[in-house]
């Protein structure tokens, strides 16, 4: 129960980071780079408070690559959606980070079941049933961009596997983080522009569904081979477009709801697991990625 609660919430908070995005650079003045280091900067402090409060010291935990890491997707996620539509940047994206992380996985000698092979193959045709069908071309650049920004989320996400306490090492990777999101800022100083909306969807996606968000599904990683924590971000496009309807006036649509079904179907085959695989690991299996 605590692993899918903690996958449900973490899949929860990075829809909520998508659509505060998308309402921050279409409803708002904000540019990209203020965005990203808005929210990097808010995520780090919020993170930093949480720990300073709890163990009374600011954590040593985190690394520099994850923060680069951290830093490149936030950056170029924000610069991408600032040209893509919303349907455009959701399939590139989430193309890029199954890519990554199932060729991570493979490498690491994770092979798929056939029921999680069935699975996975379902609940990639619900994504691409739900977005394909109303997307124009994209611009190379900004497709570009969004494919980096994949890459980036699934290199932190492998790299936050058994990377320690959750809440530090986040806290750690997003004080860091900033750093590299400061010199994005003044690389694009010229077109600088706030207003409060903007400010404050950045603040709340750093805050909350960033820095808090990442923290537990850094918790939910404990115990999710890569395989597995790659096919339920493909419920995170669902997620959203549900969100949109509720939030966003967005009509509902036959098409949403069948690719739904399909989507998170597909993820239970491939999350649920085998009755024999709920028995503990051998002494000699290590059934961890190591880091």
């Amino acid at each position: 129960m605590r692993l899918v609660l903690f996958t449900a919430l973490a899949m929860l908070a990075f829809a909520g980071n998508s659509l505060l995005c998308r309402h921050a650079l279409t409803a708002t003045a904000i540019d990209p780079a203020s965005f990203a280091t808005l929210r990097i900067v808010s995520g780090a402090i919020a993170l930093l408070l949480i720990v300073g409060l709890r163990d009374r010291a600011l954590p040593r935990a985190g690394s520099w690559t994850s923060a680069l890491a951290l830093a490149v997707y936030a950056i170029a996620f924000s610069f991408a959606y600032a040209s893509l539509t919303a349907a455009t940047g959701a399939l590139v994206l989430f193309g890029a980070v199954q890519v990554t992380m199932i060729a991570y996985g493979r490498w690491r000698g994770e092979r798929f079941s056939a029921p999680q092979a069935i699975g996975f193959v379902v609940a990639l045709a619900g994504l691409v049933g739900l977005m394909l069908p109303g997307l124009a071309a994209p611009p190379l650049t900004a497709s570009a961009l969004m494919i980096a920004a994949g890459i980036a989320w699934g290199a932190y996400t492998v790299l936050g596997k058994g990377a320690g306490e959750p809440l530090a090492v986040n806290a750690g990777n997003f004080a860091r983080a900033a750093a590299f999101a400061a010199l994005a800022s003044l690389a694009t100083i010229s077109h600088l522009d706030l207003d409060r909306a903007g400010v404050v969807d950045a603040v709340l996606s750093g805050a909350l569904t960033s820095g808090v968000g990442y923290a537990i599904w850094y918790a939910a990683l404990r115990d999710l081979d890569v395989t597995r924590a790659a096919v339920s971000q493909l419920s995170v496009p669902v997620i959203a477009a549900l969100g949109g309807i509720a939030l966003l006036g967005e009509a509902p649509t036959l098409r949403l709801a069948l690719a739904s079904v399909a989507i998170l179907g597909g993820i239970a085959l491939v999350v649920v697991p085998r009755r024999a695989q709920l028995a503990p690991p051998r002494p000699d299996g290590d059934q961890t990625v190591p880091m």
